[in-house]
């Protein structure tokens, strides 16, 4: 046969070894070959949940393994990075709350969410963008400090009236 053919590693999950163990070494293994590099951003929880099948908690701890190990960084609110924390980082083009933001404030521009209509929820963004709470959190913070939407408390967050929007064309 020609070519490479993708096989999926299958977990031990009846094993004596834990699952978040499993997935960091394939992790390290990954650093190892070279296929991520030093700065090069470690995939996100929730990416870790979707591809293993495995709990936030879980993904959590692979975070913490690696880390343990000396392979990965932690920056608070930025995510997971492999090497020191000396080592530069790749380039990010735009966080990732703040794309959501942007793709939430075009549905607003086009009408798609009316003022005084509710946008999405923390849970439909964490569904939808496959983030994590603080990550959808920070995306409504942002649209709120540029006036696109206002929170009601124990109600939900809403589009404001289009003469509070901002002048600029991105949020």
């Amino acid at each position: 046969m020609y070519g490479f053919v993708y096989t999926p590693y299958v977990l031990d999950r009846d094993g004596p070894v834990p699952l978040y163990k499993q997935v960091a070494d394939l992790i390290r293994e990954q650093i190892e070959r070279g296929e991520l590099k030093a700065g090069d951003p470690v995939p996100s929880e929730a990416k870790l949940e979707r591809d293993y099948d495995i709990a936030r908690t879980t993904a959590r701890r692979v975070a913490r393994e690696l880390r343990e190990q000396g392979m990965a960084y932690t920056i608070q609110g930025e995510g997971t990075f492999v090497g020191d924390p000396g080592n530069p980082r790749a380039p990010r083009k735009i966080p990732v709350y703040r794309r959501i933001a942007e793709e939430i404030a075009e549905r607003i521009k086009r009408g798609e969410i009316p003022p005084n209509r509710a946008i999405p929820g923390e849970k439909a963004m964490m569904q939808e963008y496959g983030v994590a709470k603080v990550t959808a959190r920070q995306a409504v913070a942002h649209l709120r400090e540029q006036g696109w939407v206002f929170t009601v408390p124990y109600r939900g967050t809403y589009v404001s009236s289009s003469d509070r929007w901002p002048d600029t064309e991105s949020p």
